[in-house]
């Protein structure tokens, strides 16, 4: 008896078989007006209940007809696309047809999932779709439900697995270890990271190695070329175990959402990018983040596990509603980070008002590290003012536009007359911007 519940629950009828319902019906109609047809609406019932009741058993004959299991990674990427692939075993003796219905995490909020597959008899299939998280936290997997269906079309049965799965997600850890083996490589330029030209060769011989797009031409080393018949420049060693922080402002401001992810979550991306850059240049890297109060510090180091414990204190972040206290992080930054280092201050200044309330405090951290104040630059703004006003509520908008968009550049050129460094850069940018800036100080031996 359960058994028969169980084959009814899992019983989904097919459009086909209601077009066949309706066909019945229309020849048992007719036949009251046309008496030669005889039996053969019966007979035409009758034929479709028989292949009904036979689809029905073909897909009921084996217990589990169908096997499936989800493959996710063990955390995923904030911000990057993610693959989830979906592999499918038949063990029916004919061809199937299939339908997927994976229940994704609510935060994706995707109710029209579905994906198709066939499988041949005894065959296999893998499927494979990505997931791009925006929000950090943990997100929870549902079951994976499978709809199979035979040669014949006319039901549907049901298959529900319990793939059931909590997966953490953590700042863009793809994106880093695209970095991290671009850098290993000599190959940053290829996502629009610079070569800076450095001044003079103060630092240490290393190797001979092939010459690469934008090396210093100065740096040849001709017999080498003539030997090898190919360009050969000598290598130099970078000065190492300096220090980077980066410090991560939680305030109101940092609440405001781009391409889907909040201000915050891009400077938390960029942060871990840009540490793993700076430990595989030998630096030292270290986190503070803070609102209206010190949130976690994380001293600079360069052992192994640095990086992991990068990704452990970022993963908890969350923005506050409170403006964030720049006093109270001179207070920090002075007691706690003697030694001179580059200190790379993710916030969001969105009036020249605003930056001079903190300035005296931005000046005093100038004083004893390298400043360099990464805020951000709003694209929709930018747009508006480019785009031509035809109508008198267009100019009143790009004028309001311009004028928002020109206090950036105001604070730029305010920072710039204390002696602190910036970057004006819109979110999808930042990541570049701020390497960027850091291979360009490096290479000016600016730290």
């Amino acid at each position: 008896m359960h058994r028969f519940i169980g084959i009814i629950r899992a019983l989904w009828l097919r459009d086909r078989l209601f077009m066949l319902l309706a066909a019945a019906s229309i020849l048992h109609v007719t036949a009251f007006f046309l008496p030669w047809l005889g039996v053969l609406p019966s007979v035409f019932t009758a034929a479709s209940a028989l292949l009904a009741f036979v689809d029905v058993w073909l897909l009921n004959v084996l217990d589990h007809g169908i096997s499936a299991r989800r493959i996710t990674p063990e955390r995923l990427s904030n911000g990057d696309e993610n693959p989830v692939q979906i592999e499918l075993i038949s063990h029916y003796a004919f061809p199937v047809s299939l339908e997927l219905v994976d229940e994704l995490p609510e935060q994706f909020q995707r109710r029209d999932f579905l994906m198709h597959a066939r499988l041949p008899a005894r065959g296999e299939a893998s499927l494979s779709y990505s997931l791009r998280p925006v929000k950090r936290g943990v997100y929870a997997f549902g079951k994976l439900n499978v709809f199979v269906r035979s040669p014949l079309g006319l039901v549907e049965r049901r298959y529900r697995f319990d793939q059931g799965r909590n997966v953490p997600v953590y700042p863009a850890f793809l994106q880093m270890r695209r970095y991290q083996l671009m850098a290993i490589n000599d190959r940053l330029s290829a996502v629009g990271i610079k070569r800076v030209r450095r001044l003079g060769h103060s630092m240490e011989f290393e190797q001979v190695r092939d010459y690469v797009q934008g090396d210093d031409i100065r740096t040849i080393n001709w017999k080498a070329t003539a030997r090898r018949g190919q360009m050969m420049v000598n290598g130099y060693t970078d000065e190492r175990s300096q220090q980077v922080y980066c410090l991560i402002d939680k305030g109101r401001t940092m609440r405001m959402p781009f391409d889907g992810m909040s201000l915050l979550d891009h400077a938390i991306n960029a942060s871990v990018v840009l540490s793993n850059v700076a430990l595989v240049k030998q630096d030292k890297a270290g986190i503070l983040t803070f609102s209206e109060d010190i949130g976690q510090f994380l001293p600079a180091a360069s052992r192994a596990s640095q990086m992991g414990a990068i990704l452990e204190v970022l993963h908890h972040q969350k923005t506050r509603f409170l403006e964030s206290d720049y006093e109270r992080l001179y207070a920090f930054v002075r007691r706690r980070i003697s030694q001179r280092s580059l200190v790379m201050l993710f916030t969001n200044f969105e009036s020249l008002s605003g930056l001079r309330r903190q300035l005296p405090y931005l000046r005093r951290i100038a004083v004893d590290h390298l400043l360099v104040v990464v805020f951000f630059e709003n694209p929709m703004l930018k747009e508006k003012v480019e785009t031509p006003a035809r109508t008198v509520e267009e100019v009143y908008h790009r004028t309001i536009a311009a004028r928002f968009d020109q206090e950036k550049r105001q604070i730029v050129r305010e920072l710039a007359r204390h002696g602190i460094g910036s970057i004006l850069t819109p979110p999808a940018e930042l990541t570049v911007q701020t390497v960027n800036s850091y291979l360009e100080l490096k290479a000016r031996q600016a730290i």
